[in-house]
């Protein structure tokens, strides 16, 4: 076969009203869910569920750009887990005998070079996107590209993943919004906010580290996190899409063929926030 010859070896798949899904297609369908030029915007993606995209991540990536404007930020999460204290890892356990040496030869966290994990391919390929910002948080970071990159970005140390003076704290300052396109409340990042403002009994902390430069020099740091858990993500959720007036500040329609929500990140929190100061032990 020449190079002529050659194809995606994807099946191309349309959208639910039988069109190719594009660049131009995807602009409609954020345009119409509500994305507005100008917009500070939070993306939790799954490309599967968008169907087939010609163009793939740059076509995905290019449409938000265009829909938001360049007085648009956009905002993605940018988690790399395996910069984390190896004796916390559980899929699997590591061998009590192998720690130190996993904690001497881990890589140094680069907000430039070290990739994300199980973040999704649109989150790698906009990590890496030209004139991207990355937060500086070993295992929690993100990245931003816009007008307030900078302000979103800054600040991200370790002991605050998700916390106040998190890119997700920064965001509800900033009064932003989140798109979940093609994901549940399962994966929604923001709702780790509450958890900071949040009192419950069971809230505790642990000891992380990482492998980071410090004075030029790599070193293994240690740190003090929230214990985080999403294990009732899905149950908020739902109460703050039953409890919010569609239109205002929820919004659901379809992105290709992926069901999306678009929200203001504010009302999410406060709502969780809520939640979990009453149902959580």
């Amino acid at each position: 076969m020449t190079s002529s010859d050659a194809s995606p070896s994807e099946s191309p798949r349309p959208d639910a009203k039988g069109q190719p899904i594009t660049q131009a297609s995807l602009a409609r369908d954020l345009s119409a869910l509500g994305v507005a030029p100008g917009q500070t915007l939070l993306v939790h993606a799954a490309m599967s569920r968008l169907g087939w995209v010609f163009g793939g991540t740059q076509a995905i990536i290019a449409a938000l750009l265009e829909t938001l404007g360049p007085q648009g930020t956009l905002l993605m999460p940018t988690h790399s887990s395996d910069m984390t204290e190896p004796s916390r890892w559980q899929q699997p356990p590591v061998p009590a005998a192998w720690l130190a040496r996993i904690r001497a030869g881990m890589p140094t966290w680069d907000p430039d070079h070290t990739p994300t994990r199980q973040m999704g391919a649109l989150a790698e390929a906009f990590r890496s996107w030209r004139g991207v910002r990355r937060s500086g948080h070993p295992y929690g970071s993100f990245a931003a590209l816009g007008p307030a990159a900078e302000l979103l970005t800054a600040g991200h140390e370790p002991g605050c993943a998700f916390g106040e003076d998190s890119p997700i704290g920064a965001l509800n300052r900033l009064d932003g919004g989140v798109l979940l396109l093609g994901v549940g409340h399962g994966n929604n990042t923001s709702l780790h906010l509450a958890e900071y403002r949040a009192t419950w009994a069971g809230k505790r902390h642990h000891q992380e580290g990482s492998a980071m430069m410090v004075d030029g020099a790599r070193r293994w740091v240690t740190y003090t996190e929230l214990v985080h858990q999403d294990d009732d993500f899905l149950d908020i959720g739902a109460g703050f899409d039953k409890a919010t007036e569609s239109g205002t500040d929820l919004s659901q329609g379809l992105i290709g063929a992926a069901d999306s929500r678009l929200m203001r990140q504010r009302p999410l929190v406060d709502f969780a926030t809520r939640w979990m100061n009453e149902h959580r032990e």
